[in-house]
């Protein structure tokens, strides 16, 4: 009977997983959407004099920047999100969850990408591109926070990975998102501080790295570029 128990506890669990493909089409459809309502935001120009057309456009570099910014952020995530799809083989109630949370950060951006573009535009006060500055830092680091539960979560549900996933992998990982937290959490008080372009500085700096690490800590640029070091070294 104790067996019997067993194997029906394990078909359960079994049913209650599913191909990654659902997951994955809605995690593309948001990212693909949220970027398209980027470009929204850059307004073309009006009310402008015969012959200032060009002036009235680069006057208008807040939204372009932005744009360009807020477009390689998605972007990088987008490449994070697929490398690790690219290492499931299913997935289960919890890890949905997490990745609607994933997806939640993920479409807020273009609010704080208006806020930022329409208070660096000229004319506009230092300290309203303070503000703008620290809610895009909090966005970024909301966006950050939902990583967080990702990594450990895979490491322990191994039954979600492909074959040629490890737990170790999933356990490297886990400082990725802490970084990004705590960076994106100190660009707050150096906004202040030290300005805005300085904390501007904190999101090139991010994208960045989640760039050369969207393969993963040792897999990416920055583990070859290491491993290669202590080659030489040897």
């Amino acid at each position: 009977m104790a067996n019997e128990h067993t194997i029906n506890e394990s078909s359960q669990d079994e049913a209650r997983l599913t191909e990654t493909t659902r997951t994955a089409a809605l995690s593309d459809g948001v990212f693909a959407i949220t970027i398209t309502v980027l470009v929204l935001e850059i307004h073309r120009p009006e009310n402008y004099e015969p012959g200032g057309l060009l002036h009235a456009l680069l006057e208008n570099w807040p939204s372009y920047l932005a744009y360009a910014v807020s477009f390689l952020y998605i972007g990088v995530l987008w490449l994070n999100h697929h490398s690790l799809f690219s290492k499931l083989r299913r997935v289960n109630l919890g890890f949905r969850w997490i990745n609607l949370g994933i997806l939640f950060t993920t479409a807020v951006l273009p609010f704080p990408t208006a806020v930022l573009a329409s208070a660096l535009a000229p004319g506009n006060s230092s300290y309203d591109q303070r503000v703008a500055v620290t809610v895009y830092a909090l966005a970024a680091a909301a966006m950050s926070a939902s990583w967080l539960p990702v990594f450990p979560y895979l490491r322990d549900h191994q039954e979600l990975l492909e074959p040629a996933a490890t737990a170790e992998y999933f356990r490297a990982q886990r400082l990725r998102p802490v970084i990004g937290v705590a960076l994106y959490g100190l660009a707050v008080p150096v906004v202040w501080f030290l300005g805005p372009a300085v904390g501007l500085s904190f999101f090139v700096i991010m994208i960045i790295f989640h760039a050369v690490t969207s393969e993963g800590v040792q897999e990416g640029p920055l583990g070859r570029l290491f491993r290669v070091r202590r080659v030489d070294r040897r």
